[in-house]
C-alpha cells in the first residue's frame, strides 16, 4: 500500500490506518507546527501545548501496546510519523522521540502492575518524559555514571527488600530537563561498572529534584536541555524498573530504538532543508534565468535528494527488522550514523544554495544547519556509532 509524500515520492505503508495516521500528522504539522516554528525557535519557546495536542491525537504513544493507551503501531510507521514532525520542526519531532525513549523501560521491563498504573498517563494522558542516563563526567562512557541510589532504612532502622530508595547525583544534557512530568533514571545501586546500575521511574515533581538553568545551545533553542540535580530524592521500590543491576542493559536496549528515532528526525530535517533549497532555486534568477537551470546547482540538489532517500531506506530497514523481532542494533547504529551525517551535509548544502540569504535568519536554512549538528552528538555520538558497528563486524577491542 503506497502513500505519496509532499515531494511526490511514494512510500510503502503496511495498512490503511497507517496511511490515515500519516495524513493526520501532516495536517497537524502544516496547520499547527510549521507556521510557528521559526518565531518560537528564535524566542526559545517550548511548545508544550503542541505536545498536549499530539497526546490527544494519539501520537505520543504510537509504538506501544493499546492495552495501556498506546497506538499499537509498528516502528516502520512510528518513525515515518517522527520524520513528518521533524520536517515541520525538529524540537517537536525530537521531543516525541525522547518521550518515547523515556517510556521504553517501563513498557518493556515493568511489571504488569507498574504498566497498568503508569503507562496510560504517560502514553495518552498529556504527560511528557525525560531520559536520564548521561552525567557531567559520564557521556559516551555511560557505564561510569556516579548518580547513586541507596535503600533507606526501614522500620527498626534496617534496610532490605521493599521500602524506598534515595537518589543523589547529577544528570546532564537532559532533553525536557526541568519541564518533564516523569524521568526514567539510571542510578548506581551496586559496584562500579555496568552491572551496578538500576533503572527507576521518578516523578518530575519529586521533592529534592531540581533543574539547572537550560543550556545555551547553538540550535534547538526551543527544546530545553538542562542538568537535573537529585538531592535525597526518595523513590519507592515500586518504581524500580526491572531487576537491581539490570539498568544498564535496559538503557542500551532503549537506545537501540532511540537511535532510530534520531535517524528519522534527521531525515525529516534534511528533507525540510532540501525543500527549502529546491523552492529557492526555482525562484531565484541570475544571468536571466532560474539558478535551478545551472548544472552545478542541479547536481548539488540531486545529491541532497539522494541523501534523504537513502537515509529513509536505511532507517526503515532497521525498523522492519525490529518489527519482526530480529536483531537490529547494528543497522540502528548505521542508520543513526548515516542519517545524521547526511543531514549535516544536506543542511550545509542548502545554505550554499541560498548563498548570502542562507546565512541570514530571514530564511530557515541557517537554523536547519545549526540543528543538524546536534543530531550527530545526541544518543551516542557518531564516533560511538562507528564503535558499535565495528564491534558487530570484528568483535570487541583487545584489552
Amino acid at each position: 500500500m503506497a502513500d505519496s509524500t509532499p515531494d511526490g515520492v511514494e512510500r510503502r505503508l503496511p495498512t490503511d490506518e497507517a496511511r490515515e495516521l500519516l495524513a493526520l500528522t501532516r495536517d497537524i504539522a502544516r496547520r499547527e507546527i510549521a507556521p510557528r516554528a521559526a518565531e518560537e525557535e528564535a524566542a526559545g519557546h517550548f511548545p508544550r501545548e503542541l505536545f498536549a495536542l499530539l497526546s490527544r491525537s494519539g501520537l505520543l504513544g504510537l509504538p506501544y501496546d493499546p492495552a495501556y493507551g498506546g497506538g499499537g503501531q509498528p516502528y516502520e510507521v512510528y518513525l515515518q510519523v517522527l520524520e513528518e514532525l521533524a520536517a515541520a520542526r525538529l524540537t517537536v519531532g525530537l521531543g516525541v522521540s525522547v518521550h518515547s525513549l523515556s517510556c521504553h523501560a517501563l513498557a518493556r521491563y515493568g511489571t504488569e502492575e507498574q504498566r497498568a498504573t503508569h503507562l496510560p498517563a504517560m502514553l495518552g494522558g498529556g504527560l511528557l518524559g525525560a531520559y536520564c542516563l548521561s552525567e557531567p563526567s559520564a557521556g559516551s562512557d555511560a557505564a561510569a555514571l556516579r548518580t547513586r541510589a541507596v535503600r533507606s532504612p526501614g522500620e527498626g532502622g534496617s534496610s532490605g527488600e521493599g521500602g524506598d530508595w534515595v537518589i543523589d547525583g547529577t544528570k546532564a544534557w537532559i532533553t525536557h530537563g526541568g519541564i518533564a512530568d516523569f524521568c526514567t533514571v539510571m542510578a548506581r545501586t551496586g559496584d562500579a561498572g555496568a552491572r551496578g546500575i538500576t533503572a527507576f521511574l521518578v516523578p518530575g515533581d519529586a521533592p529534592g529534584l531540581s533543574a539547572a538553568p537550560p543550556e545555551r545551545k547553538m540550535g534547538m533553542k526551543g527544546s530545553p536541555t538542562a542538568q537535573l540535580h537529585f538531592d535525597g530524592v526518595r523513590v519507592p521500590d515500586e518504581r524500580r524498573l526491572g531487576a537491581e543491576g539490570q539498568g544498564f542493559a535496559i538503557a542500551l536496549d532503549a537506545l537501540d530504538s532511540g537511535r532510530l528515532g534520531i535517524a528519522a528526525c534527521a531525515v525529516g530535517l534534511g528533507r525540510a532543508a532540501l525543500d527549502e533549497a529546491v523552492g529557492y532555486a526555482k525562484e531565484r534568477r541570475q544571468f536571466g534565468r532560474p539558478i535551478a537551470d545551472f548544472q552545478g546547482l542541479r547536481f548539488l540538489l540531486a545529491d541532497m535528494a539522494t541523501g534523504v532517500e537513502a537515509g529513509r531506506a536505511l532507517y526503515l530497514e532497521a525498523a522492519r527488522l525490529r518489527d519482526e523481532g530480529r536483531p537490529f542494533g547494528r543497522i540502528a547504529a548505521m542508520a543513526k550514523l548515516f542519517c545524521t551525517d547526511a543531514a549535516m551535509r544536506i543542511t550545509t548544502d542548502a545554505v550554499q544554495v541560498l548563498g548570502g540569504y542562507g546565512y541570514t535568519a530571514d530564511f530557515p536554512a541557517e537554523r536547519y544547519l545549526r540543528e543538524a549538528k546536534m543530531l550527530q552528538i545526541v544518543e551516542g555520538t557518531n564516533q560511538i556509532q562507528r564503535v558499535v558497528i565495528a564491534r558487530h563486524l570484528v568483535g570487541p577491542e583487545s584489552r
